[in-house]
């Protein structure tokens, strides 16, 4: 199952799809960083591992790092960033385009989601662009 749900994401047969695609499904796991199990920053540290860019570990340290950008302005590979405890940062997720994020949730494991489901919509925080353009352009074309 690509993540490209309904067509238009720009990693469509790409690096960063497939790795996606390939995770669909993998349990939550607290702490988790590998495919036996991810949590919400060790989905995003892993999928940008295997496309070779590093992340910090956890949801907040993400948000220290890259670019923000509008909501209105997200593009693929855009890390996208949620208050679900209350107290600032805590959850991620990868936006794939169309509306969508890829996700690693506690009650689904790693799936796609829209971000206007109303659960996200009222939580999301902000988005920031990790990677460059000739990063984006590497991973997005084969």
């Amino acid at each position: 199952m690509a993540f490209s749900i309904g067509g238009g994401s720009a990693f469509a047969d790409s690096k960063m799809d497939s790795v996606i695609s390939k995770t669909i499904g993998v349990a939550y796991k607290t702490g988790g960083t590998s495919t036996a199990g991810f949590d919400c920053s060790g989905f995003t540290t892993y999928v940008f591992k295997k496309v070779g860019l590093s992340l910090p570990r956890t949801s907040k340290a993400q948000y220290s790092v890259g670019t923000p950008v509008a909501k209105s302005k997200l593009r693929s590979g855009d890390l996208v960033f949620f208050n679900t405890l209350g107290n600032g940062v805590s959850h991620v997720g990868i936006y794939v385009g169309n509306g969508k994020f890829a996700q690693s949730s506690s009650s689904y494991g790693v799936t796609i989601t829209s971000l206007s489901q109303s659960y996200w919509a009222n939580r999301y925080v902000g988005a920031k662009r990790v990677m460059s353009t000739s990063s984006y352009q590497a991973v997005a074309y084969d």
